[in-house]
């Protein structure tokens, strides 16, 4: 049995934020979001948060997890301080118990789920994740026999030349025995200059302890500040791109371009330059996205185009065209082979298969039958000052430019609207509508000069 502990109570200061450090998001998700994913593969019973500052915010941001305890440490005095908290609520368990850091989520879950196997398949009492840093300086380092049992752990100052060479650091990751981890977590002492208690100090008094070396020394940053934060991004975002292109999605400048790891892909997507993905988005094969383009929470079909254009919490159909400079929001869906165009903005609409809205129009709280044709300019007015009312029209309807429908209104099928037509009620099946104002030409009249 395994549970995890994640030590989220620091405020992190040097964040220079009102908001609590692991609330910081990097990419779609917070720093301890990201945590409590990592360890999702080695199926823990148990997840325990350990907070402190603005705990109560840290918890709120959590809210979508479902069987999270937290933990209280009223009072910040260290990381063995932060793990004798958890004393009370793993009384009777017998399992092993990770502990990660809340600000340290670039931890990849196969190197999670590595630790917990060197750990269960050695018996130990203790297992360290460590890592070979390229430059060392200012870190503890790590000090094992020919069989990865540890021997020492030393701080950087108190290292002779030679134990500097030795480039292997402690990551601050562990799983423990837990019930020979309680028994000397009351044993911890402050002594030192910050007067605070280390889980490093328990594991002076378990035996047998093993290291496990990370592959890639990043997953073990920590985030301190806002460069690290953003150096951790650069990671992420390296990681994510060069995933895609493995798969077969093509990226013309992957330097210009960002996608979130929640993002799904499929082969023979091409996205183009200054293009950003985010969210629960997904888009299928054949698609070409961008230049210039940010598309959030949405699905797209095959072989859609999206050019300069926003897209969030919509779904784009097989074989249409967005784009260029649309806007999509609010729960749009726009049916197959459809073309969206320039300067169009949709709002909880629907429209139906091979629906054109080419220019200059909005359509909000607005539904649409197939092989409909919106004019240049048409604009369905939804909104009355205090409801939002829709907009009914049927297949193969065509308005002219320059038309307003004024909701709540049905158009029936076949119907055409007359250019620059205000309509307000109802218009049945086959139908021409025209509701403007009679043109009036007043011949041989001329504005009379002031001089006269």
């Amino acid at each position: 049995m395994v549970a995890v502990a994640i030590l989220a109570a620091g405020r992190g200061t040097r964040m220079k934020s009102d908001l609590p450090k692991v609330c910081h998001t990097l990419g779609s998700l917070s720093l301890v979001e990201r945590v409590l994913n990592s360890c999702l593969a080695v199926e823990p019973k148990r997840r325990l948060v350990i907070v402190g500052y603005q705990g109560e915010r840290v918890k709120a941001s959590l809210e979508s997890f479902v069987n999270i305890e937290f933990v209280e440490q009223t009072q910040q005095l260290g990381t063995g301080h932060a793990a004798q908290q958890l004393i009370p609520y793993l009384d009777g368990f017998t399992g092993d118990l990770l502990v990660l850091n809340g600000d340290v989520p670039l931890l990849r879950p196969n190197t999670i789920k590595l630790l917990l196997e060197t750990h269960q398949a050695n018996q130990n009492a203790a297992t360290l994740l460590t890592a070979q840093l390229p430059n060392p300086q200012g870190y503890g380092r790590v000090f094992c026999n020919g069989q990865d049992r540890l021997t020492q752990i030393v701080e950087d100052r108190d290292c002779t030349a030679a134990q500097k060479q030795n480039r292997r650091i402690n990551s601050g990751i562990y799983c423990f025995n837990w019930p020979k981890f309680a028994k000397v977590l009351p044993q911890l002492q402050a002594n030192n200059d910050q007067k605070e208690y280390y889980i490093t100090d328990a594991v002076n008094y378990l035996d047998p302890v093993t290291v496990v070396d990370v592959e890639d020394y990043q997953e073990i940053l920590g985030i301190n500040d806002r460069k690290q934060l953003a150096t951790a991004y650069n990671i992420l975002q390296t990681r994510v791109k060069e995933t895609w292109m493995e798969r077969g999605v093509t990226l013309i400048d992957p330097a210009s371009i960002t996608i979130d790891d929640t993002v799904e892909l499929q082969p023979d997507v091409i996205i183009e330059p200054q293009t950003h993905l985010r969210g629960k988005t997904a888009i299928a094969s054949g698609s070409r996205i961008g230049p210039g383009s940010l598309i959030e929470n949405s699905q797209i079909g095959e072989n859609v185009t999206v050019l300069y254009s926003v897209i969030s919490d919509s779904v784009v159909k097989n074989n249409t065209r967005i784009g260029p400079y649309t806007h999509l929001r609010g729960h749009v869906e726009v049916g197959e082979s459809c073309r969206i165009g320039n300067f169009v903005e949709l709002k909880n609409t629907q429209l139906g298969d091979r629906t054109n809205v080419a220019h200059l129009s909005y359509l909000g709280d607005t539904t649409t039958g197939d092989r409909v044709n919106v004019g240049a300019g048409t604009i369905t007015a939804n909104y009355d000052g205090v409801k939002k009312h829709r907009t009914k029209i049927g297949d193969r309807t065509k308005t002219g430019s320059n038309s307003v429908l004024v909701a709540p209104i049905t158009l029936g099928e076949d119907v055409n609207v007359a250019a620059g037509s205000i309509v307000t009620e109802d218009v049945p099946n086959d139908s021409l509508v025209i509701a403007r104002a009679r043109q009036v030409v007043k011949r041989g009249w001329r504005l009379k000069s002031s001089e006269s």
